[in-house]
């Protein structure tokens, strides 16, 4: 993960990759993570998703971790929300009301930092990082939230068509990658319309990962 890449698409508002709705699988199988309201989800590489002002209007507590400070101002400029900021290490610790985010590298953020939370939903950050990545990635989100269940969202596609992010990331992959921590289910599997970035057919795929 180039930080630099990330920043300049905010920058330049190259940020086709921002949905202007809430995502429909997680619309569809969030209550399998069987969460109360007021409980605490964690969205890695957040950005300013929609998928948080879902979540928040059904009463869940928000934190999440993002690169891009832009991004971060943004989200709660867009929520009508006044943040305080303060430094936590190398990171900067957004935090409103319901919803907090951890601005800087994911990597940086600790166990202790993070704090509780009840499940994690991974839309935008497995799928964003090269696969040089992944493995470091998902072994330190299972190590920062103690395994808390996961509902991840994936693309599989032919990456020879494509350059990512997003990549595409198999069941095969999913396996490596989290079977020593959760079991896997694979709840839906749905073709991208007209293809993902309107150049190569593409499924979105959504996972439940629950603790061994």
């Amino acid at each position: 993960m180039d930080p630099e890449f990330w920043q300049q698409k905010w920058q330049k508002r190259e940020i086709a990759f921002h949905q202007a709705a809430a995502n429909p699988l997680l619309l569809n199988h969030f209550n399998q993570l069987s969460m109360t309201p007021g409980a605490r989800v964690f969205l890695p590489l957040c950005g300013k998703s929609l998928d948080s002002h879902w979540l928040l209007a059904r009463g869940y507590r928000v934190v999440g971790a993002e690169l891009s400070e832009v991004a971060v101002k943004e989200l709660f400029a867009e929520l009508g929300l006044t943040p305080s900021i303060n430094s936590v290490g190398k990171l900067q610790h957004y935090s409103a009301g319901m919803l907090e985010v951890f601005v800087g590298d994911i990597f940086e953020l600790s166990e202790d930092t993070l704090g509780p939370v009840a499940a994690i939903y991974d839309r935008a950050a497995l799928v964003a990082l090269p696969d040089t990545m992944r493995q470091r990635y998902a072994q330190h989100l299972v190590t920062i939230s103690q395994a808390a269940p996961q509902l991840v969202i994936c693309f599989e596609y032919d990456q020879a068509q494509l350059a990512g992010p997003p990549f595409s990331v198999d069941s095969a992959e999913m396996h490596k990658l989290y079977s020593n921590a959760y079991q896997l289910n694979c709840l839906e599997q749905c073709e991208v319309p007209g293809g993902l970035k309107k150049k190569c057919q593409a499924t979105e795929v959504a996972w439940l990962l629950t603790k061994q």
